[in-house]
């Protein structure tokens, strides 16, 4: 339980219910006990960090004003979170979230009847919103919706959709913009809170609507001049006149650590009607030093020391993948003029700040716009330059149909360089990188490897880069196998895949990419021939069918979907070619594989040595080889 002594009114805040009856004075004191709980609860086991300390008297204030959850908050992203969760029932809780059957890293509708939606991926938060207050509309229901995107979220183009149909529409929607890295307006001071206050109060809104009624008498074309004289005055002050001109009523910018003048402002806007947007200036990590400095550095910490402000160090056998590719990136920018990097926001998680600050001309992060990051790279490859998106697997998913029509259709010599391919641990089902090999292998011209190990990454990488048609080069999250990483760099043959081990029991193991490691365990166990395929795409089909010719069945390894991703593409070969040998498939199950650390989510598809080995062992013994595995293994 909480510490009653040291969180005196955190520790009567079971819902939002004991919130709303606190007296308004004591509001400032509650958020600085939640924010002192977020930080010495994250520093225990890590987690998302910086956005929520910054996001605290912002999410206590919207508890304050609106009646959650019958009035609905539509948080973006999630990262921002943490305080919510502590307000809503999970104060407790909050210390197991990202772990295993802990509280999910974002908001997630089945774990609270206050998250209205789940989110992971950023920009919903306006359509899921707008949709919602649709649908209110439409019931005839009295609900409040306010949907919460952070700055970095409205770089997004679903964020701009949304809002160009909202302000088109007679619907009663708040979006607030959490404005906390974007500098889209100076520090705020006194002026702007007592604009805010001004600009969202019952004097200004009854001027204004007596004013419209007297107006729509005038001409359209007068009273067109006057509705924009009202907007482009208001933006001689303020910087909104993009959303007025959208259709919002813009209110802002307003100090977001001043939760008095935040929950002030917030009633007066929960009672307007029409699209309303309030622009809220935050600091990241506001409020433990450490994080101020280095909001990015501390994004999502591990488990830290909160009086230091020292990270503990994590034991690490070799460099990550991520750093293979930048190490490959920046020495192929030595050598080739015409390599660019692109990154959708992604530029540390992805390994390229050494190329940023090498290469800053050649270095292009488009912010959250994956679709964008595509196109321009199409755009690129048009020119002759030879570009590479660096990105995660599922935040591909966003740029799927730039990938199929701007790249793969026009056989542009396009690289992308897809990070965190298979299960990724803590950050749960919305970062799975489950889906990639599946909905990448069905797109014709594309070129996909799967490295087995860092250099074999590092010469993937290379290889994409000398065909005239696109290619992936897919990996996983953290460290490889531990082999060293050959600074020459060699093309591999097309197609091709690698015999790792010659059997004599007659059972062979193809896996791909991380899996292959393991696959080599297993199969010294079994005495099993082990390939590293390399490819999904093309597949080595003469390999396959040789291994078929000369073994009594086959088993397919993948950190991947098993709903149409490589095993099915090696059963295929085999149904083509007629050859009927007995299979199985190992991959990620058909189901969406929550929370954990990597380990834990492999164990749960099924994908550690345990799992492999059990499915290997019954199929194995159904081909009449009961005694395959070896006894306590």
């Amino acid at each position: 339980m909480v510490d009653a002594s040291l969180y005196p009114l955190l520790a009567k805040i079971d819902s939002p219910v004991e919130l709303r009856a606190l007296p308004p004075a004591d509001l400032p004191a509650l958020s600085a006990e939640l924010r002192d709980f977020l930080v010495h609860t994250v520093s225990q086991r890590g987690g998302h960090f910086a956005a929520g300390l910054g996001a605290v008297e912002l999410t206590v204030a919207l508890h304050y004003v609106f009646d959650t959850p019958h009035d609905r908050l539509v948080w973006d992203v999630g990262h921002q979170a943490y305080p919510h969760k502590v307000l809503t029932g999970r104060r407790e809780q909050l210390v197991t979230i990202k772990h295993k059957d802990g509280l999910a890293p974002f908001p997630a509708r089945p774990e609270s009847v206050y998250d209205t939606f789940g989110v992971g991926h950023s920009s919903t938060s306006i359509s899921a919103a707008l949709g919602m207050a649709i649908a209110n509309r439409l019931e005839g229901g009295d609900r409040r919706v306010a949907a919460i995107i952070g700055d970095g979220a409205m770089s997004a183009g679903l964020a701009w959709e949304a809002l160009n149909h909202a302000g088109s529409l007679d619907v009663d929607l708040l979006v607030i913009l959490n404005d906390n890295d974007m500098s889209i307006s100076e520090n705020v001071g006194a002026l702007s809170n007592y604009l805010a206050r001004l600009l969202s109060g019952k004097v200004y809104e009854h001027l204004r609507e007596n004013s419209k009624k007297v107006l729509r008498r005038m001409p359209a074309a007068a009273w067109e001049l006057v509705r924009r004289s009202e907007v482009h005055a208001k933006g001689m002050v303020l910087p909104g006149t993009l959303f007025e001109e959208m259709g919002f009523n813009y209110i802002g910018p307003v100090d977001g650590h001043d939760v008095t003048t935040l929950a002030a402002t917030l009633g007066n806007m929960r009672k307007r009607k029409g699209p309303q947007l309030l622009h809220v200036v935050t600091q990241k990590g506001k409020g433990y030093a450490p994080a101020e400095a280095d909001p990015i550095k501390w994004h999502g910490p591990g488990p830290f020391d909160p009086a230091s402000g020292t990270l503990r160090k994590e034991k690490s056998s070799g460099p990550s993948y991520s750093k293979v590719f930048g190490q490959w990136l920046c020495d192929m920018a030595e050598r080739d003029h015409r390599i660019v990097g692109i990154t959708p926001a992604m530029r540390e998680g992805s390994g390229l700040v050494e190329f940023e600050r090498r290469f800053p001309d050649r270095y292009f992060d488009v912010a959250i716009a994956e679709q964008h990051a595509v196109t321009l790279a199409a755009g690129f490859a048009c020119e002759g330059l030879r570009p590479v998106v660096a990105i995660y697997s599922t935040f591909l998913q966003r740029g799927y149909d730039q990938l199929i029509h701007d790249v793969a259709l026009q056989g542009l010599p396009v690289v992308f360089a897809i990070d965190r391919g298979g299960l990724v641990g803590s950050d749960g089902a919305t970062h799975q990188g489950a889906f990639d090999l599946s909905y990448l292998r069905c797109v014709p011209n594309l070129v996909i490897m799967a490295p087995a190990d860092e250099n074999e990454c590092r010469q993937m990488l290379y290889t994409a880069t000398t065909l005239d048609r696109p290619a992936a080069v897919r990996y996983p999250r953290g460290q490889g196998p531990g082999v060293a990483v050959i600074a020459e760099m060699a093309a591999l043959p097309i197609g091709h895949a690698e015999l790792r081990r010659e059997g004599h029991s007659g059972l062979a193991l193809l896996a791909f990419g991380a899996m292959v490691a393991p696959a080599e365990q297993i199969g010294a166990e079994l005495d099993a021939t082990v390939v590293n395929m390399r490819f999904v795409k093309p597949l080595d089909q003469d390999r396959i069918l040789d291994i078929a010719r000369r073994h009594a069945a086959i088993v397919t390894i993948e950190d991947n979907a098993v709903a149409g991703g490589a095993g099915d593409a090696v059963l295929q070969c085999l149904q083509q070619q007629a050859v009927a040998i007995p299979s199985l498939v190992l991959g990620i199950p058909d189901r969406f594989i929550e929370h954990g650390s990597r380990e834990e989510n492999l164990a749960d598809a099924g994908l550690d040595l345990a799992g492999m080995r059990a499915s290997i062992s019954r199929f194995w013994a159904r081909q009449g080889h009961p005694r395959a595995v070896p006894a306590g293994a």
